[in-house]
């Protein structure tokens, strides 16, 4: 069955970084683009980033644009979101996602805390 696992998220002070990762399983990896959303207390989940299947195109949510960077090993089938110069605002639940046959799949989420 397919599985989506978060890791790599934690308790940061603003300006700092971190790496997310996304482990997945249980389908064929290097054929499905990859997402990352977020969700913020009290806020509807949204778009962060996004990969394309062999990693060449990307794009990213103009909130986190310039600060963030998504990337994959197709390999290791896993994705990763590297985050820099965090804000308090970027305080959130992080997931991981992709569709397969119509089915859009997600992880447990990984929670990144930004304060002092």
């Amino acid at each position: 069955q397919v599985q989506l696992v978060e890791s790599g998220g934690g308790l940061v002070q603003p300006g700092g970084s971190l790496t997310l990762s996304c482990a997945a399983s249980g389908f064929t990896f290097s054929n499905y683009a990859m997402y990352w959303y977020r969700q913020a207390p009290g806020k509807e989940r949204e778009w962060v980033a996004w990969i394309a299947t062999a990693g060449g195109s990307k794009n990213y949510a103009d909130s986190m644009k310039g600060r963030i960077t998504i990337s994959r090993d197709n390999v290791k089938n896993t994705v990763y979101l590297q985050m820099n110069n965090l804000k308090p605002e970027d305080t959130a639940v992080y997931y991981c996602t992709t569709t397969i046959y119509f089915h859009q799949y997600w992880g447990q989420g990984t929670q990144v805390t930004v304060s002092s």
